[in-house]
């Protein structure tokens, strides 16, 4: 072995160094890449969950309903002659930059679709495709991409105005109650094909039965069946222009019969999409207390026929801070449930907290007495709340349960009646 001289450094190994140099470059790609997924899980928070509880959530969403509306306010004004000759251009700024705002949020909820819980194990652009592919994402990008064709092709922009018209749809994303109405027209849409199908039949033997009884009195207005149709479609509908009537007798019998039918066939879709909105009402209720009950540990240990006994009986309450659940000296008829958040009692000068899984009122009720305290929600609380006159049901559901509750009402009555008789005490000596 040849000696190396003093001071001679040994040349290191090339794949050591080539591995030593792959790591500190991963280094920071997994770092750059964890700050991109922290930075697109919080705007998945705020787009797509965070609804009513995230501050920045409810600040975007806000912003985005004001500016859908405003834009629709200003395609109806851009009708207006005088109004589209003085603001033509403050009109065509305000669309541009409308069209490039939602061209940013529809890019963003595609980017952080692959959030989405039942989306997150598919590959990230099979993700991004399913999730363009949602009814919501397909109106956000009909009410943007017309434009974007009609620059790259040169098409007549005004004829595209009406595509902006679909922005008004992206109202349902931010409206609950349409959220639900749509499902149930799907829920309902074969109850409500029976129904339409009924009316184009009663309208087909309307417009023949008429076309039979006044073509030969009326041969401009009654000449086919087809000129009949109109005249069937405004009776049916309960409208009645007047531009067309019958004149002859048989006809105007008819017509009458008619419009009592039009009257019971337009009923159908009216009573299935009340009946149905009021299940999906009940549903939805249904669902919120289950998931409150199963809050309160008192409560969580029903089997599932008391639960079904108890739930219509209890009434679910959202409330914000610093709201009074129970004034002091108001009569006690009802007990609330804890699912969630804190409340206060406040009884001679003295307060006391109560958490979730507590409940309280039961003392005033079941002695039948007034409210010897007030209590007051310290935080946004979710409530469920039982009336005196259910109660005696549930006892008859759950009697472990409401013997329980009874015992710690009798705890709590003694223990303030301790404190009423300490506290006079005090003043007497």
């Amino acid at each position: 072995m040849t000696p190396q001289p003093p001071g001679h450094i040994k040349p290191s190994n090339p794949s050591v160094l080539a591995a030593g140099d792959a790591d500190a470059t991963a280094e920071p790609q997994v770092a750059r890449r964890a700050r991109v997924a922290k930075l697109r899980r919080r705007v998945y928070e705020i787009m797509e969950v965070g609804h009513g509880d995230d501050v920045a959530s409810k600040v975007l969403d806000g912003f985005l309903v004001v500016l859908i509306v405003a834009n629709i306010a200003v395609f109806c004004a851009e009708t207006m002659p005088h109004l589209e000759e003085r603001y033509g251009w403050e009109f065509h700024v305000f669309e541009s930059i409308c069209l490039v705002l939602f061209t940013i949020e529809y890019v963003a909820r595609l980017w952080v679709s692959v959030e989405v819980p039942f989306l997150s194990k598919l590959p990230p652009w099979r993700a991004r495709l399913r999730f363009a592919g949602r009814a919501p994402q397909v109106i956000d990008l009909l009410a943007i991409l017309p434009f974007y064709i009609g620059h790259a092709f040169g098409v007549d922009l005004r004829a595209l105005r009406i595509f902006r018209l679909l922005r008004f749809l992206k109202l349902s994303r931010y409206s609950p109650a349409m959220h639900t109405l749509i499902r149930v027209i799907s829920n309902e849409r074969r109850a409500l094909m029976g129904a339409g199908l009924l009316l184009v039949a009663a309208v087909l033997f309307a417009s023949t039965g008429m076309y039979f009884l006044e073509h030969q009195a009326q041969p401009d207005k009654f000449g086919s069946v087809p000129e009949s149709a109109w005249w069937a479609i405004a009776t049916l509908t309960t409208v009645g222009y007047g531009d067309v009537t019958p004149v002859t007798t048989a006809g105007r019998i008819f017509g009458g019969i008619v419009m009592i039918a039009g009257l019971c066939v337009l009923a159908l879709p009216v009573a299935i999409i009340s009946t149905g909105f009021a299940q999906e009402v009940n549903r939805h209720d249904f669902v919120v207390t289950w998931s409150l009950i199963t809050r309160i540990p008192l409560l969580a240990e029903l089997d599932a026929e008391q639960v079904a006994v108890i739930m219509p009986m209890l009434h679910a309450q959202n409330l914000a801070p610093h709201v009074e659940i129970i004034a002091k000296g108001s009569p006690g008829d009802t007990m609330y449930f804890i699912a969630s958040g804190r409340v206060s009692m406040q009884s001679d000068g003295k307060v006391y907290s109560y958490g979730t899984g507590d409940f309280f009122g039961m003392v005033a009720m079941l002695s039948n007495e007034l409210n010897h305290a007030a209590f007051v929600s310290t935080s946004k609380c979710r409530l469920l709340k039982l009336h005196r006159s259910d109660f005696h049901r549930f006892e008859a559901a759950s009697p472990i349960m409401a013997s329980h509750i009874r015992k710690v009402a009798e705890t709590r009555r003694l223990a303030y009646a301790a404190q009423a008789e300490a506290a006079a005490n005090a003043e007497a000596t």
